[in-house]
């Protein structure tokens, strides 16, 4: 079931939105391709600490983050990608991993990557590896004011190329 705080306030805040129940999966990518959702439209939620503060990251889940462009950003090398051990009792309503893109529920800030803040609806896990919700993005922006900027990549395969190149977030 999803989080029921959130529910609630999207419910309080008038916003239409749906879930979608698929099979348990643990990754981004593959949440993306058993809910049959882009994964330029699943939105990911990475756990941050900058300058010791816990924050979240939101991007596409076929994105990565760049963390050289979020040091430039906050203007610190005091940025770093949050271990589970440290943000597990942070979401006591939530599976280790799932937890939906709402800082503001959970008293942290929220940054959303530049390439997301483009789709008109986004998904996202629900507490649960087994639940989304989808929700037009415009709503997700007036209830959660993320803070946008450009700090993620897409990780490409060219043909005939045995290697990964990186394509930056336009």
């Amino acid at each position: 079931m999803p989080v029921k705080k959130l529910l609630q306030f999207l419910d309080e805040n008038n916003v239409r939105y749906i879930t979608i129940r698929h099979s348990s999966a643990f990754t981004a990518q593959e949440i993306a391709a058993k809910a049959h959702i882009s994964g330029k439209e699943l939105a990911k939620t990475v756990m941050i600490k900058i300058l010791g503060k816990m924050a979240m990251a939101v991007l596409p889940a076929s994105f990565i983050i760049d963390f050289d462009s979020l040091k430039k950003i906050f203007g610190t090398n005091n940025v770093f990608l949050a271990t589970e051990h440290e943000f597990k009792n942070l979401f006591p309503d939530c599976e280790l991993g799932a937890m939906p893109p709402f800082g503001n529920l959970y008293g942290m800030e929220v940054y959303v990557a530049e390439t997301l803040a483009q789709d008109k609806e986004i998904s996202f896990n629900a507490g649960s590896h087994v639940e989304l919700i989808k929700l037009s993005y415009k709503d997700y922006e007036r209830l959660v004011k993320p803070r946008i900027f450009k700090f993620s990549w897409k990780p490409v395969s060219l043909p005939g190329d045995p290697g990964e190149r990186w394509q930056e977030d336009l």
